[in-house]
């Protein structure tokens, strides 16, 4: 699970910095640039979505051994 969780962060980071690519930055709200914004945005949530489960998966482990 700990793998997985890691892979689906690095591929949530990947998919962050394509998109940054294809914004356009003079006007990020037209066109296809807000659909770039919006997965950026919805790859920066997934991502910290995950690192909060892998702490918490962390966190129980360590409750659980005392």
């Amino acid at each position: 699970m700990k793998i997985f969780i890691q892979v689906m962060m690095v591929l949530a980071l990947g998919m962050a910095v394509f998109n940054t690519t294809k914004i356009d930055f003079e006007a990020p709200l037209k066109g296809d640039s807000s659909i770039a914004l919006i997965g950026v945005m919805a790859s920066a949530c997934a991502f910290l979505l995950l690192l909060i489960l892998l702490l918490s998966k962390k966190i129980a482990a360590k409750v659980n051994k005392k």
